[in-house]
């Protein structure tokens, strides 16, 4: 059993890999059918090895290490292409898979007819392998390459129409702001090899007890910026919003069920790390608390239905960093998993949306679709209540976890922010669900009259999801001591774990799904019933409408701090190239020029005349010389014995000197 279970684990990352390999190099001799068959059956014969590898982590309750390659080894580095499998790596794991494959079965429907067919299923399999690696890695270079590689493949996917300008630019953006998040994991990675002599998880925090508080705070620090980047928080969010230019299975799956939870993934691993610095714990917490709070206002106003989801991500990605924060690291887990099922669930019911509406995304032209596409409309509901946080759905458990520890941790100042951006989340997500799904239609004539619903091939991949999304709660109940605390317990043990008296559980649940429904209740009257009370609080609050409306300006501000003086250094430099540079090389070029100019002249009037004369002195040479050459024998030997003469005086002369 050991031994096929080492091969289930090294499979995991081979099958999408060879898929990549097939459709990339191969996938213009065949056709689309071959292609995307070839793409979610690899990522399903993944997901069946995970499968296989849980029960067995199941099963025995203990980690395993698998050397698949021994990478690099010299002096005091040594580095395998090595997996670590616990039951972190096992809830991980099942996410990638499982709902990787359902958003690659969903996006034979929605790329169907695209002419980059194949390429988008050749990016997606490697975003897979690249994902693999990243979850799978028993140190952190392996880590490190999977969390390159779904950086490249997240620009790869969102300027996957490439031709369009706003998403080459929005893939651009999403590449230099995580490389600015990656500095900061690469010093951590040096940091640690420093310290340790290895880049080994299992070697690292079996000797973290020796790292001073400075040096746990450095490293933690470090690690929490990659982190930063890589899940759009605080201050690099920026380019999620924007990276909505690629296809919707795209915003699905990267976007808001795997890439951007790396960050939490890798906190929470490195918990052993952050659990020795307080300052480090407390900045990843406000970061967290600070970010569900922001996003969640800027998604209230927002027009576009993907960016609305988007914000909405970068909101609940707060609450992951927060639970983090305060050492509710199952917690975070727990509201990682639970995102992953109703947030792919919402971009892919958006998705249908979108393709219902022949590509229309801004939700002030839609109106009155519940009718025209049932299941998408249940579906987005579904969805909409998991996240808003109404029980028993899935997101209530979760978050309303993470929201209860804040409070039993005596950090008010947290739950503050948590819960309000909770209220938010809940308003905002039910005017996206009423201006899409209800009311009077606003769509032109021509769209409304080819609304339809979405292939089944879509429509399936959502009643998963959203069946996931109505029991996936199941895993952490009762909480603090649901399947899931216990599953991930030898990982990352009790931390953040505090006993409360029912009476305050209680209080805290009721006062978490009083939220939820103020929430609800708000949109409904705004929305449903006086829908022109909305507009009228805009013109009334117009400056606050405007800040929010345009994102506060971070973008602006951002520009005219950083990018637009990065463009002038880039000129300034570009002019000393042009100007100072090549000026010097213009110069010696002119110098040559000039020389060779004199160099003619002293050629025609000085070099010619010398030249005469030594030709003049060779012939007069040569007349006299000519005398020499008398054929007398008894001369040649006086001119010898006079040479030999000659020459010891030389040699007197310079040895006297």
């Amino acid at each position: 059993m050991t031994d096929l279970t080492d091969l289930l684990i090294k499979l995991i990352p081979v099958f999408p890999l060879l898929a990549v390999i097939a459709n990339g190099l191969f996938g213009s001799r065949y056709s689309h059918e071959v292609a995307h068959r070839l793409a979610w059956g690899s990522v399903g014969l993944s997901f069946l090895c995970t499968i296989g590898v849980f029960s067995d982590v199941l099963r025995t309750g203990t980690a395993r290490e698998v050397i698949a390659y021994q990478w690099i080894f010299g002096g005091d580095l040594t580095i395998n292409l090595a997996f670590l499998v616990d039951p972190l790596t096992c809830a991980m794991l099942l996410v990638v898979t499982g709902v990787g494959f359902l958003i690659h079965v969903y996006s034979v429907g929605y790329m169907h007819g695209e002419s980059g067919f194949t390429r988008f299923f050749t990016y997606m399999n490697l975003f897979m392998v690249s994902m693999l690696l990243l979850v799978m890695g028993n140190n952190y270079v392996v880590l490190f390459i999977g969390w390159e590689g779904v950086g490249l493949c997240s620009y790869l996917l969102i300027g996957y129409y490439y031709d369009k300008v706003s998403a080459a630019k929005a893939a651009t953006k999403a590449f230099v702001v995580n490389r600015i998040g990656d500095a900061g994991f690469l010093l951590a990675i040096f940091l640690v090899f420093v310290n340790f002599k290895t880049l080994d998880y299992t070697k690292v925090f079996a000797q973290v007890g020796q790292l001073s508080p400075e040096m746990a705070t450095a490293i933690a620090l470090c690690l929490l910026v990659g982190a930063v980047g890589k899940s759009a928080q605080l201050p690099l969010y920026t380019w999620l919003p924007d990276a909505m230019e690629g296809p919707t299975p795209v915003s699905a799956l990267i976007h808001a069920a795997t890439m951007v939870t790396a960050g939490v993934y890798m906190i929470v691993r490195n918990h052993v790390i952050f659990d020795l610095s307080p300052t480090a714990m407390t900045v990843v917490a406000l970061i967290g608390g600070c970010t569900a709070l922001f996003a969640a206002t800027i998604g209230l106003v927002q027009t576009d239905i993907k960016r609305v989801l988007a914000y909405s991500t970068v909101s609940q990605l707060g609450y992951m960093f927060l639970g983090a924060g305060i050492g509710a690291y199952t917690a975070a887990i727990f509201h990682l998993m639970t995102h992953a099922f109703f947030k792919a669930l919402l971009f892919l019911s958006a998705g249908s949306v979108i393709h219902a509406l022949s590509g229309e995304q801004d939700i002030r032209k839609m109106g009155g679709l519940a009718s025209k596409i049932p299941w998408t409309h249940r579906l987005f509901l579904i969805g909409t209540i998991a996240i808003a946080g109404i029980p028993p759905l899935a997101g209530f458990w979760s978050k309303d976890e993470i929201m209860a520890h804040a409070f039993t941790h005596h950090q008010y100042l947290l739950y503050g922010m948590a819960a309000v951006g909770a209220l938010l989340t809940s308003f905002y997500m039910f005017r996206l669900t009423y201006l899409t799904f209800y009311g009077p239609s606003r769509m032109d004539h021509h769209t409304e009259e080819h609304v339809h619903e979405s292939p089944m091939v879509m429509v399936g991949p959502l009643m998963a999801l959203g069946l996931l999304s109505l029991l996936g709660g199941a895993l952490g109940f009762p909480p603090e001591h649901g399947w899931l605390h216990g599953f991930l317990a030898p990982v990352v043990g009790a931390g953040g774990e505090h006993e409360a008296g029912a009476g305050l559980v209680l209080t805290l649940m009721m006062a978490a799904t009083g939220i939820a429904f103020l929430g609800w209740g708000l949109a409904h009257y705004l929305y449903r019933i006086s829908p022109g009370t909305a507009d009228r609080w805009a013109e009334k609050f117009s400056g606050v409408y405007r800040t929010l409306l345009n994102k506060y300006y971070v973008d602006e501000l951002f520009d005219f701090l950083f990018v637009e003086p990065t463009k002038r250094l880039g000129e300034a430099l570009d002019w000393f190239d042009r100007t100072v540079v090549d000026g010097i090389v213009r110069g010696v070029g002119r110098l040559a020029d000039w020389g060779s100019a004199g160099s003619t002249w002293v050629e025609k009037h000085v070099i010619y005349a010398g030249l005469n004369i030594i030709g003049y002195g060779n012939h007069l040479a040569a007349r006299e010389g000519r005398k020499l050459q008398s054929g007398m024998v008894h001369h040649y030997a006086a001119m010898i014995v006079a040479g030999l003469f000659l020459l010891a005086l030389v040699v007197q002369i310079v040895i006297q000197l």
